[in-house]
């Protein structure tokens, strides 16, 4: 995969644009970005306006979009993985810790193909709560659409998880594509261990046509 572009919006006055430009120069030298482009807003201010950027420094490494500072080796972190579904995996993850599911919204709304991201959060254990309600938040926007289909097989995949929180998100998730090839999915699920995995799998066994 060749090393993805970067695009990096600074101003003539913020204290912290001249580190990020300089890690990110490095990181071209050594062939982790394939291309910088550094755009000063206070001389290109249309450039923020199209792209909705408030705040400086802003950086697009590939599709992942990040705001603040972060350092030569987060840059470099990121850089590897800026294409890659774990990267945007990764990079929802954050937005959501951060408390920024509307932006995250906004984003999926924007390219639907980006909610297949979100489902490595449902079966990430060790998310916290917050993020795991903003994950379901997300794909419960997409209840009955193509896009959500489209994941049902894993989804199917993340029913069957060791953990019974994941067990049941996904169950659940099942239920809102309303697509009747999630039904032995849900059979199985519907005799699950778990009691909470039970009542969820049967309730979105009532929600599935055909």
């Amino acid at each position: 995969m060749p090393a993805p572009d970067a695009l990096l919006l600074i101003s003539t006055h913020c204290p912290h644009c001249p580190a990020m430009l300089t890690a990110l120069a490095d990181l071209v030298k050594q062939g982790t970005i394939g291309r910088l482009e550094a755009v000063n807003l206070e001389q290109r201010p249309e450039v923020g306006q199209a792209l909705g950027v408030r705040s400086v420094p802003w950086l697009r490494i590939g599709r992942i979009e990040l705001t603040g500072v972060h350092g030569k080796a987060e840059l470099a972190e990121w850089a590897t993985k800026a294409d890659s579904e774990t990267g945007l995996a990764d990079w929802f993850h954050a937005l959501l810790k951060e408390g920024q599911l509307p932006r995250a919204q906004a984003l999926i709304e924007a390219d639907p193909a980006l909610l297949a991201a979100v489902l490595p959060i449902v079966g990430n254990v060790e998310a916290s709560l917050n993020v795991r309600l903003g994950a379901g938040v997300l794909l419960e926007e997409f209840a009955g659409s193509d896009t959500l289909r489209a994941l049902l097989p894993r989804l199917g995949e993340l029913s069957q998880h060791a953990d019974a929180r994941v067990r049941a998100d996904a169950c659940h998730y099942l239920g809102l594509t309303g697509d009747a090839a999630a039904r032995p999915w849900l059979d199985a699920r519907a005799a699950d261990e778990d009691a909470d995995v039970r009542e969820i799998a049967t309730e979105s066994l009532q929600n599935i046509s055909g």
